[in-house]
């Protein structure tokens, strides 16, 4: 992982409910992921902001937005297109602009990642996903074409795929689908997703119930968990997030935290719409 990771990392950690997943084709438990009877629906949209503390610095630093729409056919399936779209705040940008653009595709039924693209820039590093599913094959892969600045130039390789490999946006919205009576308080849940020319393993782990006031949202019932962070040029190894997910069937990814190498980040949710079941988890809105 480069330095210049850190912001692109700090723009998609409105996707906390992402760190969970599978390694060895088991499964964060979920119930059905079909798109009749999933947690979300077309047409649903969630705003998030990225608040960045250390010293004597209070600030909202980035903007995030997910947007869920349907498709015809993709590689013959019904499939979902979300899209993950992020930049810097305009005073935050003076300093270092950071524009992303994630496309992730995904069967309707199942919700079998097809597709993913990414698009970042941040200053003068510039990363590029064009990744392709391939599950037909004997062993399984993901066909994928990669540009990073340090890499130099366009790279082809092929990426293992297990059963519960995802790239960011699919895992996002695989893990809304949890279902809690199978998941234990205290039990270490493993992920697995992939982006540029990795493959990273998470854990995280059930904590309990919980009532946050979000900022700009207001009160909400939560489900409250930690998700073990990686060291290295973003994270300090030290502490964990900690993630809190709407106690209804939406599952939505209200707040998070955590502990950087330099000061601390906090995600919070700001608004949202088209949901498929009303927000009953929010108890009281903010004035």
């Amino acid at each position: 992982m480069t330095p210049r990771k850190s912001c692109i990392l700090l723009l998609t950690l409105f996707l906390p409910f992402s760190l969970m997943g599978g390694t060895d084709g088991n499964c964060i438990p979920v119930r059905n992921a079909c798109g009749d009877e999933a947690a979300y629906k077309a047409g649903e949209r969630l705003d998030f902001i990225l608040h960045y503390t250390f010293g004597m610095v209070d600030s909202d630093i980035g903007t995030a937005s997910i947007t869920l729409d349907t498709l015809g056919p993709l590689n013959g399936r019904k499939a979902f297109h979300c899209r993950v779209a992020g930049k810097t705040t305009p005073l935050f940008a003076h300093f270092f602009k950071v524009r992303e653009d994630f496309n992730s595709y995904f069967s309707y039924d199942g919700l079998v990642p097809l597709r993913f693209t990414r698009d970042t820039y941040e200053g003068s590093y510039t990363a590029r996903n064009d990744y392709s599913y391939v599950w037909d094959a004997d062993e399984p892969y993901i066909d994928a074409t990669v540009f990073t600045t340090c890499l130099g130039e366009d790279k082809h390789m092929q990426i293992p795929l297990k059963n519960c490999t995802f790239d960011l946006p699919s895992l996002f919205f695989f893990a809304r689908n949890i279902d809690m009576a199978r998941i234990r308080p205290g039990v270490r849940y493993p992920m697995t997703f992939a982006i540029d020319e990795e493959v990273f393993d998470v854990t995280f782990t059930y904590v309990g119930k919980a009532t946050p006031k979000v900022y700009g949202l207001g009160t909400v019932k939560c489900l409250k968990f930690t998700a073990d962070l990686l060291k290295g040029n973003v994270f300090s190894g030290k502490g964990e997030m900690l993630l809190y997910i709407s106690d209804d069937g939406n599952r939505l990814p209200v707040l998070f935290s955590a502990p950087l190498r330099v000061g601390d980040v906090e995600g919070r949710m700001t608004a949202c719409s088209g949901l498929k079941y009303p927000f009953a988890a929010l108890v009281k809105k903010s004035r």
